[in-house]
């Protein structure tokens, strides 16, 4: 996780160091939720190795990927850890995957203590919006297949990685029209 923070150069090393002591490592088994639908984000975690995916049920109970996060990214129900209400969002482990954890108060310490930490969350903030944003519009003016080519082209190891149904759940189409659309390609 420092390597991610110390990679954003809005840190001095003082203001690095604090995080010592404060990150906590824990494993999910393939499978196992960092965070269930109902309960309240109170961590924001760094993958070591592994994958996690954030999904949503629609109102036929189907499960709905919207993100998946790999090694040295960090993940949370954002909305449920900035407001402190519970998530609508589970999030998942598609591989056993290790993490490295830091706690909603020990954040908040970091940002009350250090204008250097409020900078690192605000990009933070940023950057998940201009994710968001991408992910909308990608909806908005691409076809299937035109997401999946972008996928494949900036993102390899999804193709690689991912079962197929959260693959195409993630991409907004069934398993069989993924199929069709990698054998057109």
């Amino acid at each position: 996780m420092k390597e991610l923070f110390s990679a954003l150069a809005l840190l001095t090393q003082s203001e690095l160091d604090q995080l010592d002591g404060l990150l906590t490592a824990k494993n999910l088994k393939k499978g196992e939720f960092l965070i269930q639908e109902g309960e309240v984000c109170d961590e924001i975690v760094f993958l070591q190795s592994g994958v996690l995916r954030s999904f949503y049920k629609n109102s036929d109970g189907d499960e709905i990927t919207n993100c998946i996060t790999f090694e040295k990214e960090l993940m949370a129900a954002f909305s449920s850890f900035v407001t402190q209400t519970p998530t609508d969002e589970n999030i998942q482990a598609v591989f056993d995957t290790e993490l490295l954890v830091l706690k909603h108060g020990q954040l908040e310490a970091l940002y009350h203590n250090s204008i250097g930490w409020q900078k690192v969350g605000r990009v933070l903030a940023e950057k998940q919006y201009v994710g968001l944003e991408r992910r909308i519009v990608s909806f908005q003016k691409f076809s299937a297949k035109e997401r999946y080519l972008e996928l494949f082209t900036l993102h390899p190891n999804y193709i690689q990685r991912i079962p197929q149904h959260y693959l195409a759940s993630f991409l907004g189409v069934t398993p069989r029209h993924l199929s069709r659309i990698r054998t057109t390609i």
